[in-house]
């Protein structure tokens, strides 16, 4: 866990700052934004993310003890950047890959089979 932890530090520091103008237009690159449950500040966080039949899966490869992940439990809606489009989600839920990969959608569902990653967080599209 501590690799994980200094891993997105890592990518917090560096990566997020060249990949957040294109989260949400490139394949594999979405984005979600929150709200901040102390400061109340918005954010916007680069995530890896799919579609599903009712909204989004997210990966979650430093685990469900993020603060974008408990900022998006704490409100229980936020927004999602994927394909180009931007949806309203609600009802963040975290569940175990092998769940999470039941309703993602297309071929992704067999290349993630193999992710080193143990959890996602499934939003529901809002209305």
């Amino acid at each position: 866990m501590l690799f994980a932890r200094q891993r997105a530090r890592f990518n917090r520091k560096y990566v997020n700052p060249v990949v957040e103008p294109l989260a949400g237009y490139l394949p594999l690159w979405s984005a979600v934004d929150h709200v901040g449950r102390r400061s109340g500040k918005d954010y916007r966080t680069p995530v890896t993310a799919f579609p599903t039949a009712d909204g989004v899966a997210v990966l979650l490869p430093y685990g469900t003890d993020t603060d974008w992940v408990r900022n998006l439990q704490a409100s229980g809606t936020g927004r999602v950047q994927i394909d180009g489009r931007s949806l309203l989600v609600e009802n963040p839920r975290v569940v175990p890959l092998d769940s999470a990969l039941s309703v993602v959608k297309g071929p992704w569902r067999h290349v993630l089979k193999f992710a080193p990653i143990e959890s996602a967080l499934l939003l529901t599209r809002s209305s």
